[in-house]
């Protein structure tokens, strides 16, 4: 992919050692496949004790090593220097918390970046693209104020944590019998494929009205898109395929939202209809390409969130037993813990949409900002001892959701999905344990998640 520049003008960001970065999507910042298999990104079950303090030294972010954990250098960033200017990535890398914060209010930092993403798809797909591009422009994630606020407002209701915990019983009988038929206690298995890829996506289809019998689709289409936003889309045939199934997707979602103008049921789409904002503040166009980012959203965060919880507190025991000790206080908090020690999301990616003063540095227009929540998070003049893992922190002001505007729509649904899985596991499975061996995390610079987890039930 074609890498969104600043202040530069050529193609490819020169490394500390002079060779060619990958390429970054630029709506994501994830790196495209490289030419042959990739570097495991690997770390074993226990972390390594911190190296001593040393001179700074840039890495790039997708280095294997750093990719598989990123929290000893992300820290020694965050030291040197909170708001630093990278000639590697061509952004600035925001580690500080309160930098951090600065940005998300600012109304000069821009969530804009659907035209570079464009721009990067293969002369042969072009003719392809303007429709799915259209689609992704309705995006309310890639929306700043006042579109933002006016897209968001008509799904604000429904995604409230009182309207979500209307399926907290659906969620908690269908997170014990998923795990009944996959998590047999005593067999040995992969915590990904058995619950947290198939468990947020069944309750997301159930929740947005998709019917059983259409999940294969709408959850292909959902793959592909992914292709194209995270950057796994490189050829021209993958261009067409992912775009074609972005207008797939929409085509879908616009046929089920004219169904249940006809006939409302208990879903997620009904009740937004009978809210009666659309065809009035958002047009029905709008609507649904809402719908195709919630459709494409509502499952991977989860999902990394589940596994990144349970492998915090299987590889702190004494968290463990104090979970189990009281489930009822602790599950919800130990959830809120995993999204700031290590969650599912690394950083999100900006623009400036002007010039701006950072914390004394001068941001240009159009410069990319990598706004790195997981450096945030652990940052100590916010949090006592930031890397430890504690269940018992009863913060909440982590940055693993955002925070202002943008704060995920999504979080009371990825807080009760995931607390349903880690509550059964604790009051359930008392010989849950981690399988030794190394972990492979997906190289990205976005998102924060392992390709398998090999437990014991």
């Amino acid at each position: 992919m074609t890498v969104l520049t600043t202040n530069t003008n050529t193609a490819t960001a020169a490394t500390a050692t002079a060779e060619p970065s990958p390429l970054v999507c630029p709506v994501t910042g994830r790196t495209a496949p490289p030419a042959g298999p990739p570097a495991p990104a690997t770390r074993t079950s226990q972390a390594a004790p911190a190296a001593p303090a040393a001179p700074f030294a840039e890495r790039y972010l997708l280095d294997p090593a750093v990719n598989a954990d990123p929290y000893g250098y992300l820290n020694s960033l965050r030291d040197h220097d909170p708001v630093y200017w990278s000639a590697m990535h061509r952004a600035w890398l925001v580690t500080g918390h309160a930098q951090l914060m600065h940005c998300l209010r600012a109304p000069a930092v821009s969530a804009e970046r659907v035209r570079p993403l464009m721009d990067a798809v293969p002369e042969g797909a072009r003719e392809d693209a303007e429709r799915a591009f259209g689609i992704l422009s309705r995006w309310m994630v890639f929306n700043d104020a006042p579109q933002h606020r006016r897209l968001r407002q008509v799904f604000q209701e429904q995604f409230a944590a009182r309207s979500i915990g209307r399926y907290r019983a659906f969620v908690e009988r269908a997170t014990r019998a998923m795990l009944t038929r996959r998590a047999v206690p005593g067999r040995i298995g992969d915590l990904v494929a058995d619950i947290a890829r198939p468990l947020p996506a069944l309750v997301f289809a159930r929740w947005l009205g998709v019917p059983q019998a259409h999940g294969p689709s709408f959850w292909y289409w959902n793959a592909r898109v992914g292709d194209l936003v995270l950057g796994a889309a490189q050829e021209e045939r993958e261009y067409r395929t992912s775009l074609q199934s972005l207008v797939n997707l929409d085509d879908y979602l616009a046929d089920l939202v004219k169904q249940r103008r006809a006939d409302p049921k208990d879903d997620l789409i009904s009740a937004v209809l009978a809210g009666g904002q659309i065809g009035k503040s958002v047009s029905e166009e709008e609507f649904v390409g809402m719908l195709t980012q919630m459709a494409f959203a509502g499952g991977e965060t989860t999902s990394n969130l589940i596994v990144n919880a349970v492998l915090a507190l299987l590889e702190h025991p004494e968290q463990l037993a104090a979970v189990r000790e009281d489930p009822t206080a602790l599950v919800p908090m130990a959830v809120e813990e995993a999204m700031r020690f290590d969650g599912p999301s690394k950083m999100s990616i900006r623009t400036a949409a002007r010039d701006f003063d950072l914390d004394g540095r001068p941001v240009r227009a159009e410069d990319r900002l990598f706004l790195v929540t997981a450096a945030a998070n652990r940052d100590p003049a916010r949090f006592a001892a930031p890397d430890a893992f504690d269940v018992r922190r009863g913060s909440a002001s982590h940055l693993g959701f955002g925070f202002g505007a943008h704060f995920c729509i999504g979080a009371a649904f990825a807080r009760l999905v995931a607390g349903a899985v880690v509550d059964v596991l604790v009051r359930e499975y008392p010989g849950l344990e981690l399988l030794g061996g190394q972990h492979t995390w997906q190289p990205s610079l976005l998102n924060r998640a392992l390709t398998a987890l090999p437990v014991r039930y």
